[in-house]
C-alpha cells in the first residue's frame, strides 16, 4: 500500500488515511496555516491530525465567542473528534419505564387516530342506522333520533379524549428529554 508523509506530524501514513489540503474547508486551512505557514493546497494531512485541528479550531471559535468551555462543550468537542454521537436513543430507556396504562393509552391513541378506526366506526354507524331504520321497522331498539347511538358516541368521545391526552402528554415529556 502506498504511503506518504503527513505534513503536520511528519509520519508516514497510508494514502487512504491522508486528506488533501484542497478538500479541507478554507477556514480550517487558514487555522492550520497559523502554526504551519507552508501548509498549502498540495499538502496532505492525516485523518488523526485533521481531527485534532478540527477540535482545536472549534475550541478556538467557542472560546472566542463565549470566553471559556464548560463540561458540555468539552463533551461535544470530544464526540466530534471521535466521530461519535452526542445524543443517545432515549426510546429504549423510556420504553422500559412505561406502565401498562401508558402502553394501553399509546395503543388506543394510535388506533383512534388511524384510517382503519375511522372507516370501521363509519361502517358501524351506518349498520346501526340501517338496522334501526329499514330492517327492524317493528322491533327497533333505537328509534329515529338514535338516542342510544348518541349516548354511545358521547361515552366513547369522553373516554377516548383523556386517553389520547395521556398519550400525548407522555410523548411530550419524552420529547423534552
Amino acid at each position: 500500500m502506498k504511503q506518504d508523509k503527513c505534513f503536520i506530524t511528519g509520519k508516514l501514513v497510508n494514502m487512504n488515511e491522508l486528506v488533501s489540503a484542497n478538500s479541507i474547508r478554507k477556514n480550517l486551512t487558514e487555522y492550520i496555516r497559523k502554526e504551519f505557514p507552508d501548509f498549502n493546497e498540495d499538502s496532505h494531512i492525516s485523518m488523526e491530525a485533521l481531527r485534532d485541528y478540527r477540535k482545536k479550531y472549534l475550541e478556538n471559535i467557542i472560546e472566542s465567542e463565549i470566553g471559556e468551555l464548560d463540561k458540555v462543550e468539552h463533551e461535544v468537542l470530544n464526540a466530534i473528534e471521535k466521530h461519535e454521537l452526542v445524543s443517545e436513543n432515549i426510546d429504549e430507556s423510556q420504553d422500559e419505564k412505561t406502565t401498562f396504562g401508558q402502553r394501553l393509552a399509546d395503543k388506543v391513541a394510535t388506533f383512534g387516530g388511524s384510517w382503519f378506526f375511522i372507516m370501521l366506526f363509519g361502517f358501524i354507524i351506518c349498520v346501526w342506522i340501517i338496522l334501526n331504520s329499514l330492517f327492524l321497522i317493528n322491533k327497533v331498539f333505537d328509534p329515529y333520533p338514535y338516542i342510544l347511538l348518541n349516548l354511545i358516541l358521547s361515552c366513547l368521545a369522553a373516554l377516548q379524549a383523556p386517553v389520547i391526552m395521556m398519550s400525548q402528554n407522555r410523548k411530550e415529556a419524552k420529547d423534552r428529554v
